[in-house]
Order: C-alpha cells, then structure tokens, then sequence
C-alpha cells in the first residue's frame, strides 16, 4: 500500500494490518465458552448468559436449523428487536454453515416480503410481537416462495422473573417486553367453516433448545457467505451487501485493539443489532474479546445512566444523538460515568459543544469513525489518543482511501473535496443478485480494486477524513439511513397519493428528517390532509422511515426525460431553511 499522510500518526502501539485468524467466526464464541465458562456474555435486564450457555444454546439451535433442511449457504433472516436470544440465533446460524440476514425489527409486512423473497429464505427466526407481521408477509406471497419454519421467541424468556427497579426500562417498554402473544393461526380457507387452527410452521423457541438436536460437523470456510445485510441505493428495493467470514474478521479483531477492549471490558448494547455496527460490536466482537455486553432492548436515557453506573461500563459505541439525550436527563448529574473509558460512534455528526462538553466535564474523548453497511462497519476511525472533532479519523489496519474526482476519478490533493473511495480487508463482496450494480460499485485505480462510497469529502495534510456532502441520495435521521427511493416506493401504495417525491428538512435533534413532496390523487384533493398520508405511512413503514413533514403541491418539477428532479426539491427546502 502506498505510504499515507496518516501514517505518521498511527499509533505507536497498534500494527499496520492485522495478522488474522484463519477461521471461520464460529470458533470465536466457541474459543470464549472454553476460556470464560462462567463470565457472563450478556447482562439483559440484570439476568446473565454465560459463555458457556450461550455457546450451548447455539449448538441446539443449530442442530434444530439443519433439521428444518437448513443447508450451507442458506440465507435465514433475524427478525429481533436487541437481545440474548439475538446473538445466539446469529451463532446458531454461523454453526449450521448459513447465512445471517440481519432484518430491522421496525418493518412492517409490506417491507418484510423482500427479506424473504430476495435472499430466498425458508426459514426465519423472529418474535411473538413480531410473527404476526412475518406472516402477513408470508401470506401475501405465492405458495412457492412461502416460508417452511418460523421460530418464535419471547424476551420474557431471557429476563429474570422479577427485574430489579434499577435495571427496568420505563414501564410502556418493560410491559411490551413481557407480552406473549399467541403465535399466528392459518390461514383461513375460502368455504370453510371451521375455525383456523395454529400455523404448524410458527414454533417456540423453548421447544426447538429443549429438541436437545446437535448440527453436523462445520464444514464453512473463511470465504464462505457468512452475512447478507441489506441496504438501499438510489433506486430500487434494498440490496444485500456480500459478507464472507473473512470480510468480517478484521473488524471483530481490530475493534479491540483499537479501543483497548479485552476480557475485562464491560460494553453497552444499545446500537440496533440489525444495524452493521450493532451487529459487529454487539453480537460478533464481544466473542473474539470475552468481555460482557449489558443489552438495552430500546434506547432508554435513564436505564443507560443506571446501567452504566452499575455495571461500570468501559466501552460504549453509541450515536451522537444518545449522549445529546442522555444529558437532557434531568438525573444526569447522578450517573456515575467514570468507568468509561472509551466511547465511539458515528452514524451523524457530533455537536462540538456537545464533544467539548464531554471532554472538559467527564474528560471522555469521543472518538467519531466512519463506515458503511458494504465495509462492514468501520473503514475509518479516529485513534482515542489523537481524535478530532467532528472528522471521520484515519483509515484503520490495512485500509487505503482515496479522495478522487467523481467524474474523472483522478486522485485529488489533501484540501480538495470529492469523492471518497477505499480498499481493505473488510469491503463487501459485491451485491446479491445484482452484478451491474457490483460492478458500478468499484473502480481501479493504480491496478487495485476501490470501493465508491458515494460520499463526498476530503482528506487534510495528516491523513484524517472530514465527510462534506454525499453523492448517494440519502437523508441521515439520528444515525438511520433512509434511502428516498424505498419510501417514495411505499407512498405509492398510498390511496390519498398521486405522485411523492422524498427530501430532507433540516431537524435541531435529529439532524435531517423525512420530508414528502405529495401530488394528491384528484379524489382525494380539498379533503385530505398531511396528517392522514402521514398516518398511513406509520402503518406501512417503518417508524424512522415515516415522512414527519408532508407538502402537497400540484405537480412535481420533471426533467425532460420524465425524471422528477430532487435535487431542485432539496435545494429549495436548504434554502428555505437558511
């Protein structure tokens, strides 16, 4: 790799590429249920998994996976809001040879088909809140695409029977927590006049570990699929980024020797692990380490001030919008941060008052990095003991980024702004099922293969990345991308909408929010309002996706092939907001 201006700020303990094992990830809770029997691996509301159970659960949820017909290589989606039963699915899934396919818990049914008619899934392993929605999904589908096995957890079956005041989450999450819904039944037969009967396809998730089944022997490789995370481009329905074991190792390792994280570390869980970088450091890098990872089932500001306080958490990778709330508290003068010593994130833009804030009153450095669904979380982060505020920081082991003109693709200057592209160990594969748009993706330059971010930025003279605007159309609300293409697809749906056009408005707290352009059907014209399409879309979508702001106008601008201009749309919301 060429020499970087970075380099001559790499920390001096940390190497310049990782030596890294030449395993599957499987070995790695395996590895840690040996050293670390009785540790706990996850604290879920003041209830421990140890190293041990976890890896015996996976064992038994793998063996249930191959006996449902789950084969090497087959794609099976998680469907789970955060918690223990998450990471064993995932490592049940690793042992049986399959393939992860992380899906966010917010989707709704008209949402959740894709992730089993794209992937090809037969099986999916979800929540009784949320099987109700996997088999709306299901039915809507032709029987050959129809799923064979549903397995169905609670989150009471991972909580202790009474939980500690100071571990509870506010009453409204800690009563949704305990619900049990039945599972779904049948399909009701056109003319029959017997009532439907339990879906024999939707079963426990007790009843599948208590089968006492063991998988067959681990016959995946390091360049075997390991993970299919989905994430949306301009057009079209979301895409799976191609993730082998070995694409994703380098993260796992290199996020402990970056952060100073080992056996003895203690990690806040609050990051969705559906998300890329919840899913890296909240299910697969707390087993290379061995250290523990207290789960929040949602984001709940007095639960994270608690829990921090109890457990003395060290590490927490976290959204700039969770320390901006945390310190809304009117209780944030009573938790005892002090046990922190190391706190990442990224997602959104950190305030600069907030990080000085930090520093001067809890002297935390935030150490921001900067990474995508298709690098497998980081591709870049800012050393703790040489950040930068408000900058993506420097590319991590074995990573060369560029900053290259977007048209011509020539190299630029440190200073100049363009577009960032990458190479390294963690890049993705390519997309699933879609060749054009892989091989769009990545260009040469120097006779090496770099990664199109579609972000724009710029590097300075020592090496650090500063992100300026992005090329990829995509609104940023507290850390969740939304992809305008996939809303606009879902307003369509939408009796009260003609045409939609999707932007961001600028939001103190968020941000960015949604914003729809709407064209009114003409029956619907005089007498419906924003809050009715606005209504509609909380019942279609998922909550982050949905437009809090909702324009009707007479026609959207279209340019003379027919296509409907945003950017001229997004220009003049900035400038109305200026």
């Amino acid at each position: 790799m060429t020499d970087r201006p970075h380099h001559a700020h790499w920390p001096a303990r940390l190497p310049r590429a990782l030596e890294l094992p030449d395993t599957t990830l499987w070995f790695n809770p395996e590895v840690a249920a040996t050293r670390y029997p009785d540790k706990p691996a996850y604290l879920y509301l003041g209830r421990a998994l140890t190293w041990r159970e976890l890896h015996a659960q996976a064992l038994a949820l793998a063996g249930w996976l191959q006996a449902q017909g789950v084969r090497k290589g087959d794609r099976v989606p998680v469907f789970l809001q955060n918690c223990p039963q998450y990471v064993v699915a995932v490592h049940a899934i690793l042992r049986a040879d399959a393939v992860v396919v992380p899906v966010n818990p917010m989707n709704r049914a008209d949402e959740f088909g894709h992730y089993i008619v794209d992937p090809g899934a037969r099986v999916v392993i979800t929540s009784a809140d949320l099987a109700g929605i996997v088999a709306q999904a299901d039915a809507a589908l032709p029987p050959a695409q129809r799923l064979q096995r549903v397995l169905v957890t609670r989150y009471a079956d991972a909580m202790p029977d009474e939980v500690d005041p100071a571990e509870a989450p506010a009453a409204p999450i800690l009563e949704w927590l305990r619900a049990d819904p039945p599972l779904p039944l049948e399909p009701a037969t056109p003319g029959s006049s017997s009532a439907p009967a339990p879906d024999p396809r939707f079963v426990r998730w007790q009843g599948a570990l208590a089968a006492g089944l063991q998988p067959g022997p681990h016959e995946a490789h390091p360049d075997d699929l390991a993970l299919l995370p989905y994430t949306s481009g301009t057009t079209g329905l979301p895409k799976g980024c191609l993730h082998t074991h070995r694409t994703l190792m380098p993260n796992v390792v290199g996020g402990a020797l970056w952060g100073h994280a080992g056996a003895e570390s203690v990690s806040l869980g609050v990051v969705p692990m559906f998300h890329i970088t919840g899913f890296m450091y909240g299910v697969l890098a707390p087993a290379w380490s061995g250290m523990t990872v207290v789960i929040l089932p949602r984001w709940d500001r007095e639960l994270a001030g608690r829990v921090i306080s109890r457990h003395r958490v060290t590490h927490w990778t976290c959204i700039p919008t969770m320390i901006i709330d945390l310190f809304g508290s009117p209780n944030w003068r009573n938790f005892d941060l002090s046990s922190l010593s190391y706190l990442s994130g990224g997602g959104a833009a950190m305030p600069q008052a907030v990080a000085e804030r930090l520093q001067q009153e809890f002297g935390l450095t935030f150490a921001e990095g900067y990474g995508l669904t298709e690098t497998a979380a980081p591709s870049h982060a800012n050393p703790p003991e040489r950040a930068k505020l408000q900058c993506l920081g420097m590319p991590i082991f074995g990573v060369d980024s560029r900053v290259v003109d977007p048209e011509t693709l020539k190299e630029l200057p440190p200073g100049e702004v363009g577009e960032i592209v990458t190479r390294g160990p963690m890049v993705f594969q390519g997309y699933w099922g879609h060749p054009e748009a892989t091989a769009a993706a990545f260009i040469e330059l120097g006779g090496q293969r770099f990664f199109r971010t579609g972000d724009l930025g710029r590097m300075d003279e020592e090496g650090y990345f500063y992100i300026t605007d992005r090329l990829k159309r995509m609104i940023n609300a507290s850390g969740f991308k939304v992809w305008p293409s996939e809303v606009e697809l879902l307003l369509f749906k939408c009796p009260l909408v003609q045409e939609a056009c999707v932007i961001s408005a600028p939001d103190g707290y968020r941000g960015e929010t949604v914003k729809a352009m709407v064209v009114l059907r003409a029956e619907a014209r005089g007498s419906a309002r924003p809050e009715d399409v606005i209504e509609w879309a909380r019942a279609h979508m998922a909550a982050y996706k949905v437009p809090r702001l909702v324009e009707f106008v007479e026609s959207l601008p279209k340019s003379g092939s027919g296509k409907v201009m945003w950017r001229l749309l997004q220009e003049q919301e900035a400038a109305r907001a200026r």
